[in-house]
């Protein structure tokens, strides 16, 4: 979650805070004041972790069809978003495509001159579109981190770690595990701000799949592009990349990107929580 998501969370709870501390002032109301607050907070809550599994389900129980753009709609299923021309159904779909996941050199497992894994890429790529019998597009949207942001992020959460080592040694009996896995996540944070020093720059990463499949009815579009999406996954996931289908509001954000890509890393974080 970004830092202004986070903000809006925090002020909206806060004044859910206020409401229950003054319930005094509601009289004989007080009870079902408390108690609306406390729903009011939860679903929050709720919608600000898990809004890619509520909004779906809110659509579908309402049977709530949404229009991304003229001739288009997203299904009450929030999974999928259709278009009919002349009597056939068009349906587009959304993959998570987490290949190539960016690391820092010093923070692999195996030895940095190890490249087998990025040699391996275009024949595992190779193998993958020979198994799929129909067009997918592959995006990859990435910019440069902002390096003096990046580096402030990082010395901060290093020092969030050095203090709950600290604590936890102070403790009678500290637990040998929980210090060692700390200063591991230490020993990950010193090496990204030494790769910075030497003038390594990361790069943030926004990879996803798009397909579409075709049917008579709607509902057979929608039954083809989900054995689609099924086919995909489970390509992808035997060379081991995670795959995710994209439901709920990040579909449109997706659907968007086809017209306009977006401006800033800030964006990307703030529109797409599956993989930021």
């Amino acid at each position: 979650m970004d830092e202004e998501s986070i903000l809006y969370l925090a002020a909206t709870l806060a004044i859910v805070a206020m409401v229950i501390f003054s319930l005094g002032n509601y009289g004989p109301f007080a009870i079902l004041v408390a108690i609306m607050a406390i729903l009011a907070a939860a679903a929050i809550i709720i919608l600000n972790f898990a809004d890619f599994l509520i909004f779906p389900a809110f659509t579908y129980i309402l049977g709530i069809q949404t229009i991304p753009a003229k001739d288009y709609y997203i299904p009450k299923s929030q999974n999928c978003i259709i278009k009919n021309v002349n009597g056939l159904y068009y349906a587009t779909a959304y993959l998570t495509a987490n290949i190539y996941n960016y690391v820092f050199t010093a923070e692999r497992a195996e030895s940095s001159n190890d490249d087998s894994s990025l040699i391996a890429g275009p024949e595992k790529w190779e193998k993958i579109v020979m198994n799929t019998g129909f067009p997918f597009k592959f995006h990859l949207i990435s910019s440069a981190e902002d390096i003096q942001k990046y580096r402030e992020e990082i010395e901060g959460k290093r020092g969030l770690l050095e203090f709950q080592i600290s604590k936890e040694m102070q403790q009678s009996l500290p637990k040998q595990m929980v210090i060692d896995d700390l200063q591991r996540r230490i020993n990950i944070m010193q090496a990204r701000l030494d790769r910075l020093s030497t003038g390594e720059r990361p790069v943030n990463v926004l990879m996803y799949i798009e397909t579409v499949a075709v049917g008579v009815s709607e509902k057979e579009a929608m039954d083809n592009i989900s054995n689609q999406i099924n086919q995909l996954s489970t390509i992808f996931n035997s060379f081991d990349l995670s795959m995710t289908r994209i439901t709920g509001r990040e579909l449109y954000v997706l659907f968007r990107y086809n017209f306009a890509l977006p401006t800033s890393k800030e964006d990307i974080t703030k529109d797409i929580s599956t993989q930021s």
